[in-house]
């Protein structure tokens, strides 16, 4: 089984065209997607979780 791919923040932002700041405010709101902190403090998110929150903005939109 194939792990899954961790996408680094910045990577995240650009893909998103988002800044830092306002991905934590929508962090903070409960409305980005999920974050996974490694032993030596860099972030990463999920791929599969990126997607997922995608698909979930799309069906808030319409």
């Amino acid at each position: 089984m194939a792990r899954p791919q961790m996408l680094k923040l910045p990577d995240v932002l650009d893909e998103i065209g988002m800044s830092r700041a306002a991905f934590y405010r929508m962090r903070a709101r409960g409305q980005a997607p999920r974050l996974r902190k490694l032993p030596n403090g860099q972030l990463r998110v999920n791929r599969t979780d990126l997607d997922a929150w995608w698909e979930s903005c799309e069906e808030h939109a319409a």
